[in-house]
């Protein structure tokens, strides 16, 4: 993992779950951010007045849309809306953010503080082991739940068992629609599948 990436996820981490996220913006109606994309090395007080300057714009929309920009390699700067730059409790909801994006791509992301704004850009040095570390860090947007508080899994043993068998399968489910034939339901390990 990039080491300014590193640095700051561990400066605001435990990173945020989806449902800080959704309470968040219950709290902070109507969040907007003024965002650019600027190739590396040429962002400046110009970058604002470019083409790929985006205004008072959602952030999860703007991204979406504009998502080859990230592609083509170039940098996502955000600031704040109208401020050309950004406030600190707003950096951990905009990672949270840019990650759930890119979960399901499995993209990831490098991100730093650079001019007072949040720089977010496609990690595309990263290998299988920096991929792993880096979804690590932010495993609670797919699962939903954080280590240090209550999960919803039930105490009981027997009720625990269920509901983690229903979410295995749920998951075996969706994988089974994209993976076909690959995919091995239950996580099987090799004994288990050459038993027949």
């Amino acid at each position: 993992m990039d080491q300014r990436t590193r640095k700051l996820i561990g400066e605001f981490s435990p990173m945020w779950t989806n449902k800080q996220v959704w309470e968040f913006e219950q709290v902070n109606e109507n969040l907007r951010f003024d965002v650019v994309y600027a190739e590396p090395g040429n962002y400046g007080a110009k970058s604002w007045k470019s083409k790929l300057a985006f205004t008072d714009s959602e952030i999860r929309d703007v991204t979406v849309q504009t998502f080859d920009n990230l592609i083509d390699r170039n940098e996502l700067w955000i600031a704040n809306k109208a401020q050309g730059r950004l406030e600190n409790q707003y950096i951990p909801y905009l990672m949270a953010v840019m990650v759930d994006i890119m979960i399901e791509e499995e993209i990831c992301l490098n991100f730093r503080i650079e001019d007072s704004c949040l720089v977010v850009s496609i990690d595309s040095n990263a290998d299988v082991i920096d991929c792993k570390e880096f979804f690590e860090e932010f495993y609670h947007l797919a699962t939903g739940f954080n280590y240090n508080v209550d999960t919803g899994i039930p105490d009981d043993e027997t009720e625990a068992e269920i509901y983690l068998t229903r979410l295995q399968e749920e998951f075996d489910y969706k994988m089974k629609e994209r993976l076909g034939d690959k995919y091995l339901p239950g996580n099987n390990d090799p004994d288990t599948i050459n038993a027949k």
